[in-house]
């Protein structure tokens, strides 16, 4: 079984700005390359933060000339509004992912984070791409066959040397069903889980028997 990496999924032509970039100038970059987010890298490109459209847009809010109060949430918004450098209107530190991490540890990340993108970095901690929710979800939109292949094929075959001719595999549309017999009970739960974990898996259906069952206590 093999999970996907970062690097096969991340984008690595990375449009980025410095530190010095005017917010004009990040607007620009934003709409021309039709992105929602920008990096803001050193001269020796190690990211220092990230640029969204959430960042910018408290400059338009600023046009109305108040804000109400000044929640903790409202001063962010007003210090925004008040930034013209890229340095000053960053989110940072930045969330940083590595190439060889995984879809799963990337959500993971992701979700404990709030966060919408990863900046992938090298062991030297430069920008070398970025990741999103939506490559991410790219995973979904693997084929039955390539899924099915990999789960009678590595999984069952090399990881738990189960016969495929003891287990019937199905895949329609990401979801697996397991029909058949094994011979110990305590395989049923193994099973499912290494499908589960395959990449592009969104369901697996356990119908398997078995001959033994080996979790009975003595």
């Amino acid at each position: 079984m093999r999970h996907r990496e970062l690097r096969e999924l991340m984008t690595r032509d990375v449009v980025t700005v410095p530190p010095g970039a005017t917010f004009k100038d990040i607007v620009r970059i934003l709409t021309e390359r039709q992105v929602s987010a920008v990096p803001v890298v050193d001269g020796e490109g190690r990211p220092l933060g990230v640029i969204s459209e959430r960042d910018l847009l408290p400059k338009s809010a600023d046009q109305g000339g108040y804000f109400r109060s000044l929640s903790e949430q409202e001063a962010w918004e007003q210090e925004k509004a008040q930034a013209v450098r890229a340095d000053e209107l960053m989110s940072a530190p930045p969330v940083c992912a590595r190439p060889d991490w995984t879809v799963a540890e990337a959500a993971r990340l992701m979700e404990a984070q709030g966060v919408k993108r990863l900046l992938v970095v090298d062991d030297a901690e430069v920008l070398v791409g970025i990741v999103s929710r939506r490559d991410l979800l790219g995973v979904f939109l693997r084929g039955d066959d390539e899924i099915l292949h990999e789960i009678t094929g590595d999984d069952l075959d090399r990881t738990l040397h189960q016969s495929p001719d003891a287990v019937t595999v199905t895949v329609i549309d990401g979801r697996v069903e397991l029909h058949g017999t094994v011979r110990f009970k305590s395989l049923v739960p193994v099973i499912e889980r290494l499908c589960r974990t395959v990449d592009g898996v969104i369901d697996v259906v356990d119908r398997l028997d078995y001959a033994i069952d080996d979790t009975a206590a003595e």
